[in-house]
């Protein structure tokens, strides 16, 4: 209804978009009901999909299925911009469309809005762009400086609100049928918490719903994942685990291991341009030594040996040096051994750790200042076609970097109870072990 605002102005355009044109005929069925009972001359396009009203002003209906779909919208102008369901969109799907809303003359009100649910591939940008950055209501100001061909710098700002709606919010809903909340508190406990209370830490499709990050819980560690930072002992062996990207992220991460197997994420490195899911483009050696500077001054990482797993990837030679190599050369000299790369093995092995035994300690930890990885992984949902695995459309480097490492110490998917320790070692039935 939001269009029908300025279909008063001739040259008023606007587009409304879904991810897929199935997806559309919710939308265009209703305005088919609505538009012509508010504007009785407006008339629709079935082959364009195309709303014309009495004044000039035109609405269409589009969508964004593929990657090369956003080329049909390339030189086109729009004053109003509507995304519905944004979650289901890429980053770099929803930022093309910046350029495309301008005015088409004068008088029109130009803005960019969009509805949805926790939830898709998008989750994780759009929880960080709208639900992160400020309280509902509040408007977030970003300044912007924009160089003329002169050299002068222009300030420029742009806002953007989360209004946040639930269920509660939609009064006639709850009158005209008011056991709509039972059938939404019977989902399951992940989808239940997004559907009922707007919750953008639960969603359906989520992968790890076993996450927790229970800052009450930090210091004693009992009922979290996400724990404060400490002194690791001497003892413990690091592993560091390597995701190489260039024009996406990259991700490096330092695992401790204690004496009962259990991991600790207590160090990562995030190669982020600060765009949602863009790499910073630096060369294997750059990163080498970048790894390097953390190696030699993060007091947990000092003077240890510390042992390395990437992706095999980086070990290729059929296009000449290896990523792995360039890695070698002094004066860096981080190595790296080909990791196991079987992504359901390794995703089942995340949810063996993730788990809770009956004391409320998980076999990992991560330190609450590796943010990128508590931003990305919770965050992960399934494939919509590879159901079993994540959909590799999302931030899931902190993931595939984590997915080395844990290959490398698997543990069993039994859960110890109360009060017993996972053991990682075979049986011992003639106690050879001891006598040893």
């Amino acid at each position: 209804m939001l269009p029908l605002s300025q279909i008063h102005i001739p040259h008023f355009r606007a587009l409304i978009l879904r991810k897929t044109y199935p997806q559309l005929t919710e939308l265009i069925d209703k305005s088919m009901r609505y538009y012509p009972y508010s504007v009785p001359d407006a008339k629709y396009n079935q082959t364009l999909h195309k709303w014309t009203f009495p004044s000039g002003a035109t609405l269409f209906f589009g969508s964004m299925n593929h990657p090369l779909d956003r080329e049909n919208y390339r030189g086109r102008q729009y004053d109003m911009i509507i995304f519905d369901e944004l979650t289901q969109f890429s980053w770099e799907e929803y930022s093309f469309m910046f350029s495309r809303n301008r005015p088409s003359g004068a008088g029109t009100f130009v803005c960019i809005r969009a509805t949805t649910n926790p939830g898709g591939i998008g989750h994780t940008w759009v929880r960080d762009r709208f639900i992160t950055p400020a309280p509902p209501m509040q408007t977030v100001k970003q300044k912007i400086e924009v160089t003329a061909p002169d050299g002068r710098i222009e300030n420029k700002e742009r806002t953007r609100i989360f209004v946040p709606a639930t269920v509660w919010d939609n009064s006639i809903l709850l009158q005209n049928d008011p056991g709509y909340l039972a059938n939404l508190a019977m989902l399951p406990e992940s989808e239940k918490k997004a559907q009922l209370y707007g919750s953008w830490d639960s969603f359906q499709g989520q992968v790890f719903t076993e996450w927790t990050d229970d800052r009450d819980h930090y210091r004693d560690r009992v009922g979290t994942h996400v724990i404060e930072p400490f002194v690791i002992p001497r003892w413990w062996n690091i592993i560091r685990g390597f995701d190489f990207g260039y024009s996406r992220p990259f991700s490096v991460g330092w695992f401790a291991v204690d004496e009962d197997g259990r991991l600790y994420l207590v160090r990562e490195l995030y190669g982020t341009s600060g765009v949602p899911n863009e790499g910073v483009k630096l060369e294997p050696g750059a990163i080498a030594r970048k790894i390097r500077e953390i190696e030699n001054d993060d007091p947990n990482l000092r003077g240890r040996s510390i042992s390395g797993v990437a992706d095999p990837s980086i070990f290729d030679e059929s296009r000449g040096e290896s990523i792995a190599r360039m890695m070698e050369r002094s004066p860096n000299f981080i190595l790296f051994s080909p990791g196991d790369n079987h992504r359901i093995a390794g995703k089942m092995q995340l949810h063996h750790r993730l788990r809770f035994n009956g004391d409320g300690v998980p076999m990992l930890y991560v330190f609450n200042t590796c943010r990128h990885f508590i931003r990305t992984v919770p965050a992960l949902c399934y494939d919509q076609t590879n159901v079993e695995d994540i959909d590799t459309r999302q931030e899931d480097h902190c993931y595939d970097m984590c997915r080395y490492v844990l290959m490398q110490r698997p543990i069993s998917s039994s859960v110890p109870t109360k009060g017993e320790k996972l053991s990682l070692l075979p049986p011992d039935p003639l106690n050879l072990r001891h006598t040893r």
